[in-house]
């Protein structure tokens, strides 16, 4: 598998789900996976080291650099893609994306971001564990 293939408008927060604000450092898309730079403002998650792997969230709307962000931190998401069910799905190689755990590139920075639970919807649970797949 590769990583999702999401249509940002069909992003959607499910109830019950947690949500921050933020400002978009680069351009964002619903359903990029984003994180906290050194400034604060949000840039997109990435597995290709442990500060870029530290996710804070998925984006719930587009953004310009400069411009407003509304992440899911917690709870259920309607991704705008198909996901598996009972498919764990983690922070992948390329940046903001969504891989299933097991398409992580050796070596990555493993952020689990959460469990497939319909077709359509991952219930997001995010570890940030730091540790490196081996190469």
């Amino acid at each position: 598998m590769a990583d999702i293939t999401i249509i940002p408008a069909n992003v959607a927060r499910g109830d019950g789900s947690n949500t921050q604000d933020g400002v978009a450092a680069v351009a964002i898309a619903a359903g990029d996976v984003v994180r906290r730079n050194s400034s604060g403002n949000l840039a997109l998650a990435q597995a290709d080291s442990a500060a870029n792997a530290e996710a804070s969230g998925i984006a719930l709307n587009d953004a310009a650099i400069g411009q407003p962000v509304r992440y899911l931190t917690q709870g259920p998401i309607t991704i705008g893609g198909t996901v598996a069910v009972g498919k764990v799905y983690a922070v992948s190689g390329t940046a903001g994306a969504i891989a299933p755990i097991e398409d992580l590139a050796n070596p990555s920075y493993v952020t689990v971001l959460g469990i497939g639970t319909t077709t359509g919807v991952i219930e997001v649970n995010m570890q940030r564990s730091g540790v490196q797949i081996p190469a």
